[in-house]
């Protein structure tokens, strides 16, 4: 993903989202949850809708041992805009203000920006 802060993406009914970063925020401030928020606005023609991708600290700290990445602002923003784009993509979770990743959807989303990474190289 070459910018998480704005992007597309289109459901399986051919709708076309525009996504836009809002906010990252320690939940455990806005929601005493151990997890990284990410909020996103999202505009399908006159619709508006919200979502935040909760990020678990203790998957990031798996998948940082996992993979060696440091746990930036950046990565985990990248990895919030993975998710939300397959949800779009796959319809799955939309109906959810506040969705939270899987380790197995972290593991995912983090394989596609390291193999994205590679092939710039």
């Amino acid at each position: 993903m070459e910018n998480f802060r704005r992007f597309d993406a289109t459901d399986p009914y051919g709708r076309l989202w525009e996504v836009e970063f809002r906010w990252q925020q320690n939940a455990i401030t806005i929601r005493h949850s151990d997890a990284v928020d990410a909020k996103f606005q999202l505009r399908q023609g006159d619709d508006i809708t919200e979502k935040v991708i909760a990020v678990e600290l203790p998957h990031l700290v798996t998948l940082s041992r996992k993979t060696g990445h440091g746990i930036t602002d950046g990565w985990v923003s990248r990895l919030a805009a993975l998710h939300l784009k397959e949800m779009i993509e796959t319809d799955r979770d939309m109906e959810k203000t506040l969705v939270t990743a899987t380790l197995p959807d972290l593991e995912r989303h983090s394989a596609r920006l390291d193999s994205a990474i590679a092939t710039q190289r």
